[in-house]
């Protein structure tokens, strides 16, 4: 700013004039007007020399003025410490003079601009404004009020501001605007309003009023004026200063009207321009205007950001969130929504309301544990709650659907007088646990559970099956009379022919029979069973029945019935099809259709090498070649059967067969051979007196009788007579092994083996003094006989022993020693439960050794077993799944996976749901994953680790899904309602990621 020519025209000096003078060129003005043109070139360090030169030279009172001014403005120009000074001293020492007034404006402006607001102030001060024009005294008046304005002394600021408005000036718009800025800050809004309007008269101000007067308003609740000045500014195309706070003051009115629509179309606009954050109040009020205007899935990403403390404004968005994904048919994530809301105190009608709707929404989804727990919840807190007649109804309806039987049980039992509803609940869920407790092989409390239900007879139909699996359930406890009795009562009711039950009863009671040796009954029911095929469900259970009426005709001697029933097992495909072909040929034999029973017998042993009923049919063969005096062919098959399996209990029998046979062709060396073995490997057969007298014979008839002596006397060494003193210790000690008194067997058969090293009983009580190591839980004892007698000679007992070495070793997860004793297991197993148990071990051990491609082998084999063993059938899908995972076989192991989770509501299966779930996730189809779990977990509620994984992996998949909301409310469920303290601990780390 140059206020140097003023200062000339104040002092009176004219340049023309001078000019005009020959003295002009001498004097003193020349000089001066030098120094002038030096400070209008921005020469001030020159013009501050030439200057103080000047001065102390004669000058007159006009020009000495003149320089003094010009020096000390030139020294303020250059920021010299001495300017400010020279310029005071100049106001001063001219006090009265017309000049020290531009002199003051000069200091004063020096000072505002340099915002050095403080001596701004002092320097306006020595300013007489009632000599400027009211232009200037506008200026100055505002720049007064705007030092002290930002000096944050408004109180100061404020009257020099109303003197500037007052001019009506064009610098006055400046007061106006910085006045209503004040007036607002004081909350006197009037004034502010009134202030600012004017202010935006001007066109800098234009744009830059509208929020202030946008919040004025708003504050003031004039939302009709707000909205009437806001709308038309934001469609006018003005660029106008703060717009996105415009659209949010907009959209606080509108909300402030209910007028929703308007309100979610201005917040939409406030956070679509990327100026700022709403604050949580605002994130709510923008959920509920897009809630109210059923824009469901944008009212969602609002609520959930609103939703996130616990506070009054989180639980109210929760509650509006869970109805928000209720309408997207979002249940889940509706269910978590408002579980968060019944958790907070702040407002108790919502969380009412968030209880009942809680459980309503996870009865939708199928989860009747949570709801159960949530509607016990309602009755129990709001006992006149407006809700209680259809929590009430609903409890009945979740109770009959829960997995978690026995919670259902005790919130039944409380309800004194039970409803037909109830009672029909009880029914239902009683049998429900009995069936629970029967999967798991605890009979006495499956039979209590049972009798349960049967208290309340709604259902006739679940009446029949209780009494069918009382039926069962005896049955597997052995209590066979009791069975017979429960399955009776089901027929007693004369239920329909076609029902199911009924004829499930029919293969129950026809079982108890036969394994109560009613051979006629058994026939009636196992017939009854196999009379209408086309409503049995089970082809297992008939092609068994069939199998069982065979032999019930067979025991009863009713040989041309029981051929026809095994023929008939043959031609259908029967499961047991080996077993059909060896008691066709055993019923043919006695029918003295010889050369059928041969055909039968060849057919099972080149078909079915591993059938269990292999030796018996190459003895029964053999026997058969006897009858027909066909005795070399009766040698050969003897033969087959003692070299392919040493180890079978139909060896001794065999060996006796063949020295039979080799006698009648006059090959006696041989009889004597197997006369001889028999006597030295299988002292105790029952058949070894027999062995005896027929190589007394045959030495007799050989001239070797001399030899018969030694065998006579090993032959009583090894078979002392019932009274003698060896067989008295030996059995002494056997009693208390089947009496269950292991210790005092162990020691029995400790002394017997000490005093009788070479007994012909020696395999057996190393047999039993090593399972009663095992039963007393010492393992290295029972390991050191077990192997003992796998160097013994072959016999049941050897292959009895390494089944126990298999089992112990699996046990100790010593898997590779086991796999070679589980193996014989297999390849000797005499019953389906024995190769079950085996299968089992070597699927087991093979995966653990990451034999992946054997483990599925036997995985499929133990799947062909069905129902042998318990939880065979889901054991073997798991294991088989998970080796074609390490197989890196994913869309195999997806399949098998499905298959499992499908068809078993077992720990296998729970397990499975999370691997399967786990893949999913990792494919990176989190949507997928998420819908697994919701559809499937809720059958595994019961397994609380798995269940718990399965939601741990939920609370990442909402992480990964960027819904931290879910995620942070489904791992605090998980902290509160987990049983599990390794899953709550889980939940608990997780957690404070999120926080």
């Amino acid at each position: 700013m140059k206020y140097h020519l003023v200062l000339l025209a104040s002092l009176g000096l004219s340049f023309e004039a001078f000019s005009q003078s020959s003295l002009y060129q001498t004097s003193p003005q020349q000089t001066l007007d030098h120094n002038l043109g030096l400070f209008d070139r921005q020469l001030f360090t020159a013009s501050i020399y030439d200057n103080t030169r000047l001065l102390d030279q004669r000058l007159s009172n006009t020009q000495s003025k003149s320089a003094e001014l010009n020096r000390a403005m030139a020294a303020l120009q250059i920021e010299s410490p001495d300017g400010p000074g020279l310029m005071k001293s100049y106001i001063y020492d001219h006090g009265n003079d017309p000049s020290v007034t531009t002199a003051g404006l000069y200091l004063g402006d020096h000072f505002f601009y340099k915002r050095n607001f403080s001596e701004a102030i002092e320097a306006y001060a020595l300013v007489k404004t009632d000599q400027l024009a009211e232009p200037s005294q506008a200026d100055v008046f505002f720049k007064q009020g705007y030092s002290y304005f930002q000096m944050n002394d408004y109180a100061s600021a404020a009257p020099y501001f109303d003197q500037g408005k007052a001019l009506n000036q064009p610098a006055s718009f400046d007061s106006y605007y910085y006045s209503g800025f004040i007036a607002m800050e004081n909350g006197n809004t009037a004034k502010a309003i009134a202030d600012l309007q004017t202010a935006s008269q001007s066109p800098y101000y234009a744009n830059k009023a509208p929020y202030l007067l946008a919040a004025l308003y708003y504050r003031q609740g004039s939302y009709d004026q707000l909205i009437s000045y806001a709308e038309p500014k934001l469609t006018n195309g003005q660029n106008l200063e703060k717009k996105e706070l415009i659209y949010l003051y907009l959209a606080e009115a509108y909300y402030a009207k209910k007028n929703f629509a308007k309100a979610a179309e201005n917040y939409d606009a406030f956070i679509n321009s990327r100026k700022g954050e709403l604050g949580r109040e605002e994130i709510y009020k923008a959920g509920i205007s897009q809630f109210e205007i059923k824009n469901y899935q944008r009212a969602t990403d609002y609520l959930k950001v609103s939703a996130s403390a616990t506070d009054e404004i989180g639980q109210a968005s929760s509650y509006y969130l869970g109805h928000a994904y209720l309408n997207l048919e979002n249940y889940q994530f509706a269910s978590t929504s408002f579980q968060s809301a019944s958790k907070s105190d702040f407002n108790q009608e919502i969380k009412e309301e968030a209880i009942f709707n809680y459980a309503k929404v996870n009865l939708q989804k199928g989860s009747f544990q949570s709801a159960i727990s949530a509607l016990d919840e309602y009755i129990e807190n709001y006992p006149n709650g407006k809700y209680k007649a259809d929590a009430e109804s609903l409890l009945s309806e979740a109770l009959v659907n829960t997995s978690d039987y026995l919670r259902a049980i005790e919130q039944m039992d409380r309800i004194t007088t039970k409803s037909p509803r109830i009672q029909e609940a009880y029914q239902k869920v009683s049998f429900y646990q009995a069936m629970v407790y029967y999967r798991d092989q605890k009979w006495n409390p499956a039979i209590a559970y049972l009798d349960k239900s049967l208290k309340f007879p709604v259902d006739k139909n679940l009446v029949l099956d209780a009494h069918f699996y009382k039926g069962e359930v005896n049955s597997a406890a052995n209590k066979l009379p009791e069975a017979i009795a429960a399955y009776q009562t089901v027929l007693r009711q004369r239920p329909s022919g076609n029902n199911g039950t009924v004829n499930s009863t029919y293969y129950g009671l026809g079982y108890a029979y036969f394994n109560t040796q009613q051979y006629a009954n058994a026939e009636e029911q196992f017939r009854r069973f196999t009379e209408n095929r086309q409503i049995i469900a089970n082809k297992q259970q008939y092609d068994d029945a069939l199998l069982r009426l065979g032999d019930c005709y067979y025991v009863q001697k009713q040989f041309a019935q029981a051929a026809s029933i095994f023929q008939r097992a043959i031609n259908e495909g029967n499961a047991g099809v080996d077993y059909a072909f060896y008691r066709l040929a055993v019923v043919q034999n006695f029918q003295t259709r010889n050369q059928e029973a041969l055909g039968q017998l060849d057919a099972l042993i080149s078909r079915y090498p591993n059938s269990l009923y292999i030796e018996d049919a190459l003895y029964q063969r053999g026997q058969i070649y006897m009858e027909e005096t066909s005795y070399q062919a009766a040698s050969i098959s003897y033969s087959d059967l003692i070299n392919s399996k040493p180890n079978s209990p139909f060896v001794p029998y065999a060996l006796e067969g063949r020295a039979v046979a080799n006698f009648s062709l006059q090959n006696y060396e041989q009889t004597i051979s197997d006369y001889k073995t028999i006597l030295d490997q299988y002292p105790n057969a029952q058949n070894a007196e027999t062995a005896l007298k027929g190589l007394q014979e045959t030495l007799s008839l050989q001239g070797r009788s001399a030899e018969f002596s030694d065998y006579l006397a090993r032959y009583k060494g090894s078979n002392p007579s019932s009274g003698s003193v060896q067989s008295l210790e030996f059995e002494a000690a056997k009693g208390m092994y089947f009496d269950k008194n292991f210790a005092q067997a162990t020691r029995g058969f400790e002394n017997y083996l000490k005093s009788y090293p070479q007994s012909a009983q020696r395999a057996d009580a190393l047999y039993f003094l090593g399972d009663s190591y095992l039963q007393l839980g010492d393992e290295e004892q029972a390991l050191a006989q077990f192997k003992a007698l796998e160097r013994e000679p072959a016999s049941p007992q050897r292959i009895r022993a390494m089944q126990k070495i298999g089992a112990i070793e699996l046990a100790r997860e010593n898997y590779a020693q086991a796999i070679p004793y589980l193996e014989t297991s297999v390849e000797n197993a005499r019953s389906k439960p024995e190769e079950a148990e085996a299968v089992k071990g070597l699927m087991l051990a093979n995966f653990e050794t990451r034999n992946y491609q054997q483990a599925i082998s036997y995985a499929e084999r133990m799947s062909g077993l069905d129902g042998v063993i318990p939880e065979s059938s889901p054991m073997a899908l798991l294991i088989k799944a998970k080796s074609q995972k390490e197989l890196n076989q994913v869309a195999q192991a997806e399949l098998t996976l499905t298959a499992l989770v499908a068809d078993y509501k077992t720990v296998q299966g729970a397990e499975g749901l999370y691997i399967l779930a786990d893949i999913t996730q990792e494919r990176g189809d989190v949507t997928a994953s998420n819908e697994l779990i919701f559809d499937q977990s809720g059958a595994f509620i019961n397994y609380d680790y798995w269940y718990g994984r399965i939601f741990l992996l939920l609370a990442d998949n909402y992480v990964k899904a960027g819904e931290e909301f879910q995620a942070k409310a489904t791992l605090e469920s998980i902290v509160e309602n987990s049983t599990n303290a390794e899953i709550k601990q889980m939940a608990e780390s997780k957690l404070q990621t999120l926080k």
